[in-house]
């Protein structure tokens, strides 16, 4: 994704590690031409982007696509295809039955495993050691096209960041956008949010201090104005705080399930964050 953007934006003139181990033959690999993003933000004049894309997209634009809370940062997604999908996977949550695809960051151990389970057919780590730009997939897979937006990682033992080494997957199905913010250490840059591009459903971490305060996050999830918010990554009455900061143009949904079924055609028009059950209990 990071040549795409480099590329559109030289077009339109505007161009100005923990080691894999045994784990490294389980990585996914993309391959071929990179396909064409429909949600993609291509900037014009920074800080305002103009979404675009540059052809007709290969994948169906209609359909609906299940989305369910297994447990921290991972939620599981089912596409129209039934291609599976756990984000944040530590092989902890999300593992039954086996997800075709999972994505994975390294700030702790609960976000990734360096032995995943070998039936699953794509792993995307959210990192790359052996690259100083980090990890960069643009892979479809069916009805769905993975791709991710690198952002710097937190070291535990000073205040420096270590950059490009943490991501935020975005995934592309059915006509919509759903992004993963990841274990998001600061504030998003105007270059971020132009390769982010649209997202219609976005996952948040609300823990408001291992990831973010609470006010960074609520800033960063109120520029992109998604039309569905769904909190993840809690501790102790985190979810109130945040919401408390997100302000009264915000509806909220306190879910009776784990689990929400969206389809493009019928998005709430006011936006909206849903807590699963699982959480609720907890905030």
């Amino acid at each position: 994704m990071r040549r795409l953007v480099t590329a559109l934006l030289t077009a339109s003139g505007l161009a100005a590690a923990l080691p894999l181990g045994s784990a490294s033959s389980a990585m996914a690999q993309d391959t071929g031409d990179e396909p064409v993003s429909q949600c993609l933000a291509i900037a014009q004049a920074l800080p305002r982007v103009m979404f675009a894309s540059a052809s007709a997209s290969p994948l169906a634009v209609d359909g609906d696509v299940t989305i369910s809370f297994a447990g921290h940062s991972t939620y599981r997604i089912e596409t129209p295809a039934g291609v599976t999908i756990a984000t944040d996977f530590s092989g902890v949550y999300g593992h039954t039955p086996t997800p075709r695809v999972v994505t994975m960051n390294r700030a702790h151990s609960t976000h990734f495993t360096l032995n995943p389970d070998p039936a699953i057919e794509h792993v995307f780590p959210g990192w790359d050691s052996g690259n100083p730009d980090g990890a960069d997939h643009d892979t479809v897979i069916d009805d769905v096209y993975v791709r991710n937006v690198t952002t710097d990682i937190r070291r535990w033992d000073t205040t420096a960041l270590t950059a490009n080494q943490n991501s935020i997957f975005i995934f592309e199905v059915a006509g919509l956008c759903i992004g993963h913010l990841g274990h998001l250490h600061h504030r998003l840059t105007d270059d971020h949010f132009a390769q982010i591009g649209r997202l219609d459903i976005v996952m948040v971490p609300v823990d408001g201090g291992l990831t973010m305060a609470h006010t960074g996050m609520a800033e960063i999830t109120t520029r992109l104005r998604s039309s569905i918010v769904l909190p993840m990554h809690l501790r102790g009455n985190s979810i109130d705080r945040f919401i408390a900061l997100m302000g009264t143009d915000w509806a909220v949904d306190f879910l009776d399930a784990d689990s929400i079924t969206v389809n493009v055609r019928d998005l709430p028009e006011r936006p909206t964050i849903i807590v699963p059950a699982s959480l609720a209990r907890r905030g």
